[in-house]
């Protein structure tokens, strides 16, 4: 399976939003999109008035990643806009994990769990089977232009290990100071989408870039 790359629009210059989602629909594969509350990470990002202006503009799929206490609430919305693909922490949902991953793949939707690099990945393996895709933070959440974590990369490789023994073809995400020197390595260890902010928003040529990291040689 090819290389996904996900920018993430956190890292975009938002007094000009509308090009850089033009750029994006021409060069990347899925828009990613980090909506924070404030609560369960310490910053607030942007919330619906700015997700639904993109979602008019956009024309590759949009991933929206909750990093907020309550991911339930918003899922009926994020259906209404048209997101692809949704995910939320297997800490801010606890034993409801279950239960809104359903809720999201009832309103036609991936649905996805993600995890800061603090928690075992081996809490993800009751999942397998019943999450579409898995996003591993390889920073803390909340916060852009973090160093990346490399021992994200063998969390990366225990989990695809784990899902091809079970034959699942869930799809592993990552997230997190992610960029054109560790894109190789990690396609290696078994990711699938690659979420970059700063590496593409602060490129001289952001479409150069997420070729690159699509491609890594």
């Amino acid at each position: 399976m090819q290389m996904k790359v996900a920018p993430s629009l956190l890292s975009a210059d938002f007094l000009r939003l509308e090009k850089d989602v033009e750029m994006l629909n021409a060069a990347a594969d899925i828009i990613h999109l980090d909506i924070m509350d404030g609560t369960f990470v310490p910053n607030i990002s942007f919330g619906f008035p700015v997700i639904e202006a993109v979602a008019k503009k956009a024309t590759v799929p949009l991933d929206a990643h909750f990093m907020v206490v309550n991911p339930g609430a918003w899922i009926e919305r994020c259906a209404e806009i048209g997101i692809s693909m949704m995910s939320f922490h297997l800490e801010a949902a606890g034993r409801k994990t279950r239960g809104l991953l359903r809720t999201i793949q009832s309103h036609g939707m991936k649905a996805g769990i993600a995890v800061n690099p603090d928690v075992p990945i081996e809490k993800l393996y009751p999942y397998i089977g019943e999450a579409d895709y898995f996003l591993i933070m390889s920073v803390f959440a909340g916060f852009g232009g973090q160093k990346f974590i490399y021992e994200s990369l063998d969390r990366v490789f225990s989990l695809r290990k784990k899902l091809d023994s079970a034959g699942n073809g869930a799809m592993i995400e990552v997230d997190g100071g992610v960029g054109e020197g560790n894109a190789a390595a990690l396609s290696e260890a078994g990711a699938n989408i690659l979420v970059a902010g700063s590496a593409v928003f602060k490129s001289a040529s952001p479409s150069k870039t997420i070729a690159a990291i699509r491609n890594p040689r």
